[in-house]
């Protein structure tokens, strides 16, 4: 089966080490490492090996995937079945703030009532194609922290910015 259009996956890599004070970094995973994502589910426990290239492997880490979005940006959700698009209705949870802007006296105000429902669109728990975004959470850390795997990534960056 041909891979259509762009073959790569932005990961949002969530260390939960407490030391990290809940740190994120970014991620791209391509080519064959690509490929080995696609049919996994929310949940999944997925080996570092596969996430970034080279160097910026992270090799001995357990990631799991905890959510993602498409190419629209229409979320996952871990109890929609398949990898397909559907639209459901539901109260406030993923997806979903379940609130009403007011504005009175020309200020805004947030009302969150009881028992407010809605239909909107969310993806299904199966990674795809379609999938531009996923989201992975550290269960099992590897022998470099991470931030010492990206500390270069991140210099690089400030140096460009001046």
């Amino acid at each position: 089966m041909a891979v259509r259009g762009d073959a790569t996956f932005k990961a949002a890599v969530n260390d939960t080490n407490p030391t990290s004070k809940g740190k994120s970094y970014s991620v791209e995973i391509k080519g064959a490492n690509y490929n080995h994502f696609l049919g996994k589910k929310i949940g999944d426990v997925v080996d570092g090996q596969f996430v970034g290239e080279g160097d910026k492997s992270l090799l001995g880490y357990k990631l799991e995937i905890t959510g993602g979005s498409d190419k629209t940006g229409t979320p996952m959700r871990r109890d929609v079945a398949g990898g397909n698009r559907q639209s459901i209705l539901v109260a406030k949870s993923t997806g979903y703030k379940a609130h009403k802007l007011v504005k009175k006296k020309g200020k805004t105000y947030r009302y969150q009532y009881d028992g407010i429902r809605k239909r909107r669109n969310f993806r299904g728990n199966t990674i795809t194609q379609d999938t531009r975004q996923l989201n992975l959470k550290v269960v099992e850390n590897g022998k470099k922290s991470l931030s010492e795997l990206f500390a270069a990534d991140e210099k690089s960056n400030e140096s460009d910015e001046s």
